[in-house]
């Protein structure tokens, strides 16, 4: 297979990217112009610089492709929707488009649990509407969810829809990170009674769902959830996060109504004095203080898609890594003052 990653610097394109030069596949990547490709380098990978947003920058890249893994989006990112929309529709279209003047075999997008909305109260199938709530993040993945399904109904586009759960691994500096930082320095809390389900993923896991979108025929035209579906709460995340990092666990509740309150205020605070990202943002209390799980019965039968690593075994090897990179917990003064956002 001859492969193009967008967003092969980030946590799910890097392991991506590992898995396919594993099992013998060639890999291109587009990067922005100034990220840091030293490592997509060393692998081998052939680089190509670009950005989504831009559709000649596209051409050259997806010339003689096979399979295209589109996993570029901005997240985690305190910018106005305007900027969340270039990069997850509009770009989401340039790919699309790019995809069919190409010939590409198969495009898989990768989407995103929120587009469900949260706090639904039951295990989503990939038949609910998308219902996003008013994050930037979410509502603009839920646009380029629906703009993909059109290009496949409307224009026979050969593609692919990933939707995550919420992902974590080892390399995992935007989500697990914080929340170890948290945790190790007495800062975390829990929201509400800390019962409610998290929709955790390992990142290899999700990997595995890319690989057998991109291979399977059963495939195209179709959107799957790939995510774990054993049971986890807030509470036993955070628990088992303190445990492999040697400290106590988080013993504050904070009712989730005063946490929402708390980050609206922040973020007018971050907002009024320009100050960058705010210390918590109501998109940090959502996705951890509300209960979200979501089938994987239609992956596990028209795929063969099985999670093959525990929540339980994904918090111990990225708590591993997370030591390895910052240093136990006795040796590393915690500079973090930003809770889980």
């Amino acid at each position: 297979m001859q492969a193009l990653v967008t967003g092969a610097t980030g946590l799910l394109g890097r392991h991506l990217v590992e898995a396919l030069l594993d099992r013998g596949d060639s890999v291109r990547a587009l990067v922005l112009p100034a990220e840091n490709t030293r490592q997509l380098e060393e692998l081998g990978v052939q680089v190509y610089r670009g950005d989504v947003c831009d559709r000649e920058s596209l051409e050259a890249p997806t010339n003689g492709v096979d399979t295209l893994f589109h996993l570029a989006a901005l997240q985690g990112q305190w910018v106005p929707m305007k900027e969340y929309a270039e990069v997850n529709v509009q770009g989401t279209d340039n790919v699309c488009r790019a995809v069919l003047a190409s010939g590409i075999r198969r495009l898989v997008h990768v989407s995103s649990w929120t587009i469900y909305g949260i706090n639904r109260g039951w295990a989503l199938e990939e038949s609910v509407k998308p219902a996003p709530g008013d994050d930037p993040y979410w509502i603009t993945k839920a646009q380029g969810d629906l703009l993909v399904q059109r290009w496949i109904e409307e224009h026979a586009l050969p593609a692919a829809i990933v939707r995550p759960g919420t992902i974590f691994g080892v390399h995992d500096r935007l989500n697990f990170a914080r929340v170890a930082e948290k945790i190790r320095a007495g800062k975390a809390i829990v929201i509400g009674s800390g019962r409610n389900f998290l929709p955790l993923v390992f990142v290899t896991d999700v990997v595995q769902g890319l690989l057998l979108c991109a291979d399977a025929q059963e495939a195209e035209g179709e959107a799957f959830n790939i995510t774990n579906d054993e049971p986890l709460t807030q509470r036993s995340f955070l628990d088992s996060v303190a445990v492999d990092l040697g400290v106590r666990p988080p013993r504050i509740h904070v009712p989730y109504p005063l946490a929402l309150t708390a980050a609206a205020v922040a973020e007018g605070a971050a907002g009024f004095t320009r100050n960058g990202s705010p210390v918590v943002t109501r998109h940090g209390v959502k996705l951890y203080g509300t209960a979200n799980r979501h089938s994987i019965q239609k992956a596990r039968q028209r795929l063969g898609y099985q999670p093959k690593v525990t929540v339980r075994e994904g918090v111990r090897l990225s708590c591993r890594w997370y030591e390895q990179e910052y240093g136990p917990a006795w040796t590393v003064n915690d500079r973090s003052e930003a809770a889980v956002s």
